[in-house]
């Protein structure tokens, strides 16, 4: 249980700690808070809602939880999400670290469902843990990874998220690993792509081998000189390459002219359409663009290796993965950190008392967080 019981005091607001010692000596209520976020999102319920209840066990008391909202449900701006009743002495010191645990969360998990509805067919991996601030936020942001994926599932038949990078998040997947070729130093360390590739199937000869192949620049001959040393695991459908080029080059054999060209010969009609700067350079610029993607996939099946399979990453975020929709890109996999709330403003979740022993009672402006009598 992260925060410790014991913790609590010197974590939340100083102001709840103040209210709850001035309601002790003037005598308990029982409230009800209706906890609430400004925009649209994927609910995430779970981490707060098991966190309250051990709060509760440890106290020795009882929350009444109300949730309005299936876990994996979209819920609009303003809607109350959650109502949690309980003994005000108990529940006042609290309010800073659940809301902790919810609103990026949902924030998050709406991230990951919109790239996840978009790429129905694409596996996604989360790369998220080292963007993270701490491990807290980083079981936050896969728990909120698993819930989106499952939405789009449930929505579209996505294939979503298999797996992330990290051993103690992969249970939230399914997995008892974390997921993920190899980095760049190892390919510094080995001296070439191919010897990493090497390096790395010899110390895992039972995993399918991800090769990263932009070290060196030469993100298509690497990969066709790995295809060639293991050509029984490029024909089985076992070998995979990790395009993550960083936006100061173009992919090797491109340039704005042949980028452009790609794009005419497999989707003229995504690149005629009127696109802002952004998407054009999701598009045709550098670093993995869906053209790089494109003139990937072409490069390997002129070398007759039309069984390997492409992994993208850098940059994989909502705008990003919708570009890739239109255009269609080949991707097989996407590595995405990307999916983490970009405006952290808005993953701020509010919480507000509406209601002392039951009856209503909220502050001016917030009577839509107020129940609603059932028709």
């Amino acid at each position: 249980m992260n925060p410790e019981i014991e913790d609590i005091a010197r974590l939340t607001d100083s102001y709840f700690v103040k209210t709850k010692k001035t309601v002790e000596r003037f005598g308990d209520r029982n409230a009800t808070y209706a906890v609430f976020m400004r925009r649209p999102v994927i609910f995430t319920p779970k981490l707060m809602v098991d966190w309250l209840n051990a709060v509760a066990e440890a106290r020795g008391t009882e929350f009444d939880i109300e949730l309005n909202y299936q876990e994996g449900d979209w819920v609009g701006a303003g809607e109350p999400l959650v109502y949690i009743t309980g003994a005000l002495t108990h529940l006042v010191d609290l309010e800073t670290l659940y809301l902790q645990k919810l609103g990026a969360a949902a924030v998050a998990a709406y991230n990951a469902y919109t790239m996840c509805v978009d790429l129905p067919n694409v596996a996604f991996l989360a790369f998220d843990a080292r963007h993270c601030a701490g491990t807290e936020m980083a079981e936050l942001m896969a728990y909120a990874a698993s819930v989106g994926s499952n939405a789009a599932k449930k929505e579209v038949g996505a294939k979503g998220f298999i797996g992330n990078s990290v051993d103690a998040t992969a249970h939230y997947f399914g997995n008892e690993e974390g997921l993920g070729s190899m980095p760049h130093a190892l390919i510094g360390y080995a001296g070439s792509t191919v010897r990493a590739a090497e390096m790395l199937f010899e110390t895992y000869p039972d995993q399918d081998l991800i090769v990263l192949v932009d070290y060196f620049g030469q993100e298509v001959t690497d990969a066709i000189e790995v295809c060639r040393r293991f050509p029984e695991l490029a024909e089985a459908g076992k070998l995979a390459f990790r395009i993550d080029t960083h936006g100061g080059r173009y992919v090797e054999g491109l340039d704005p002219a042949k980028s452009y060209a790609v794009l005419e010969r497999h989707n003229p009609g995504a690149i005629r359409r009127y696109r802002s700067e952004i998407e054009l350079r999701h598009m045709v610029g550098t670093g993995v663009s869906a053209a790089a993607i494109y003139h990937m996939r072409e490069s390997l099946d002129e070398a007759g290796f039309a069984n390997t399979k492409i992994v993208a990453s850098s940059g994989f975020g909502p705008a990003k993965c919708k570009v890739m929709a239109e255009t269609a890109a080949p991707v097989d996999i996407i590595g995405t950190g990307s999916y983490l709330p970009e405006n952290w403003h808005e993953t701020f979740a509010t919480a507000d008392i509406v209601a002392y022993e039951g009856a209503p009672k909220v502050k001016v402006g917030r009577e839509f967080l107020l129940r609603r009598p059932h028709p």
